[in-house]
């Protein structure tokens, strides 16, 4: 049986799959952001209540939710591109159907069927993890991760030059082309993952899931309709607990689950999470109450007076410089780790907030707020799949990261409803509409800055992580979990294990050369490094077939198959050699 691991490379990865999954990103992103320069004009457009309309938006919100740790999973099963390419493929056809209509509930479906590309942002970090090199792999996902935020941020000054300029449908005729292109850029440039986790879908679980985070979103967006204290919004809450807690015990049983809920309880991986739901909170914060305050007139007294055009172009900083922070957070989290980069971006979220509070009598101090909050939440962004990669296993990274991107989803789509609910109750009205007072952006401001708060103190419960030195030394830095670890720990009391020298193609011994052992599912079961004699030892946690691969800086990699049958084995690993069987 052949494995593939994530310490080397797929071969055949160009230099462009990272930037042709991130455009993948920047396109599912654009779909969140698509309408929000005509939200005000949906009632008449589609000859409806604002309360039905509304449900244009939320359909969306739904269906990404949903899709995100479905999708995820099944590239974990069947292969990353192809669901990448499905996800995308589903956003062109919803597309379509919401360019050829007006009608409220044909338009819902297509908006529904765009929501799935959400998908597509946990696909592109799982093919990065599988196919990149570790010193390509932190400022590749830190993109890709980026590229959500980059998306909305730069769809809203295009999508609000088209809709000013153009007949509405426009928007969706050219998300549909974009989703095209997209399409045959990956099938051009991203092969394949190799990467398969064992297993079936877990269909069950998939339905549990989307029955409870429907039952939870739906009087999440909607509460402020219906009333919080509604029978309908109290109703369907609870009945999500429910769903929730039976869908976690069916999971916990399950012996493939859809979502490993064991590992998730991992305090690398909750914790993250966690911080994640607070990040997504204080990120769209600023994208509902900067474009309201730029395009209210002066007449106000507080209002910037901007066209619709000049407030998206204020507002698309906060999209550039998340794209721009990448690269710096891949230097910052090389040298500190993603946690370290976790809290400080949550510290310049925090200031940005905090200065905002007095930065708003101005366009140019918009600006400034947008640069400012898109530096920190590029810094967080960027940290959350690397937190999490490194806490899961290789078959498990589709999944763990859909379920991060849910838990963004579920903050974004509480701060749509709290801050809605915020500028509704203080706004001031006359003749009939509802005018958002600076007290309401305040108050939005000061909620945001309370949900970094708790974001900070949650990253500050994140295990600590050594980081290597240099990207060299990156090829012979172990991972192994804690558990992994225990089970190794309790192995040695009843089974040795391997060992052996690691020789160079001259047969002399390779110092600190990498030794990873992987059992049958292709996880690693333990890594250890040579000594400066070649020799190195490994303890396995079971009898039978593993494959044992050696890495080091400036030789060739080798993996050899080997059989424990209960006792100690040599098995001498040579550099020069390629992979081959080892009768042990």
């Amino acid at each position: 049986m052949t494995h593939t691991t994530t310490d080397q490379p797929t071969r055949g990865a160009s230099g462009a799959v990272v930037p042709v999954l991130a455009f993948a990103g920047i396109v599912v992103a654009v779909m969140q952001t698509l309408l929000v320069p005509v939200i005000k004009d949906l009632p008449q457009l589609l000859g409806t209540e604002p309360s039905n309309a509304t449900w244009v938006l939320t359909s969306t919100l739904l269906s990404g939710a949903v899709a995100t740790p479905i999708m995820g999973r099944l590239g974990d099963l069947y292969g990353k591109r192809r669901m990448l390419v499905l996800s995308l493929a589903v956003m062109v056809v919803g597309a379509l159907i919401s360019a050829l209509t007006s009608e409220l509930l044909t338009m819902i479906v297509g908006r529904t069927l765009q929501g799935f590309a959400m998908g597509a942002i946990p696909l592109g970090i799982g093919l990065m993890r599988d196919m990149l090199p570790r010193e390509k792999l932190s400022s590749a996902m830190a993109l890709m991760s980026s590229s959500i935020g980059v998306g909305g941020g730069l769809a809203l000054p295009a999508a609000a030059l088209v809709a000013q300029h153009t007949n509405w449908h426009a928007l969706f005729y050219g998300a549909a082309g974009l989703g095209v292109l997209s399409i045959a850029l990956t099938l051009l440039v991203v092969p394949e993952s190799p990467m398969r986790a064992e297993g079936s879908f877990d269909v069950a679980g998939a339905l549990g899931l989307s029955t409870g985070l429907v039952l939870l979103l739906l009087p999440i967006t909607k509460g402020s309709d219906w009333g919080w204290s509604s029978g309908t919004t109290l109703g369907l809450f609870a009945a999500s607990v429910v769903v929730l807690l039976l869908w976690g015990l069916f999971e916990l049983r399950h012996s493939a689950p859809l979502v490993d809920l064991r590992t998730t309880a991992r305090p690398a991986v909750l914790f993250t999470n966690l911080a994640s739901i607070m990040v997504g909170v204080s990120f769209y914060v600023v994208s509902l109450v900067l474009p309201q305050l730029l395009q209210l007139p002066k007449a106000t007294g507080y209002g910037l007076g901007q066209s619709m055009v000049s407030a998206g172009l204020l507002v698309a900083p906060l999209g550039l410089t998340m794209m721009f922070t990448a690269p710096v957070y891949a230097r910052l989290s090389a040298k500190y780790g993603p946690k370290t980069t976790l809290i400080l971006g949550m510290l310049i979220i925090g200031i940005g907030y905090g200065a905002g509070l007095g930065l708003m009598s101005a366009a140019w101090q918009s600006l400034v707020i947008a640069v400012v909050l898109g530096a920190g939440i590029g810094l967080a962004y960027s940290s959350l799949p690397a937190l999490i990669v490194g806490a899961v296993p290789a078959s498990e990274t589709g999944a763990a990261n859909g379920l991060n991107t849910l838990m963004r989803s579920i903050g974004t789509s509480v701060s749509s409803a709290v801050i809605g609910m915020v500028l509704a109750n203080t706004a001031n009205h006359v003749g009939g509409v509802a005018i958002p007072t600076m007290h309401g952006f305040r108050v939005s401001f000061l909620i945001a800055t309370g949900a970094v708060a708790v974001g900070l103190a949650l990253a500050l419960f994140l295990p600590k992580r050594s980081v290597p030195e240099t990207a060299a030394a990156q090829h012979t830095q172990l991972r192994a979990s804690s558990e992994e670890d225990a089970a190794l720990a309790n192995a040695e009391s009843v089974l040795r294990g391997f060992r052996g020298r690691v020789l160079s193609a001259e047969g002399t011994p390779v110092a600190r050369a990498k030794v990873t052992l992987i059992d049958r599912r292709g996880r690693q079961a333990g890594a250890t490094l040579s000594g400066e004699d070649g020799a190195y030892a490994l303890a396995v946690p079971a009898e039978g077939a593993y494959v044992l691969a050696a890495t080091a800086v400036g030789h060739g990699p080798l993996a050899s198959s080997a059989t424990h049958a209960g006792d100690e084995r040599a098995v001498d690993l040579d550099l020069a050699l390629p992979g081959e069987t080892v009768s042990a």
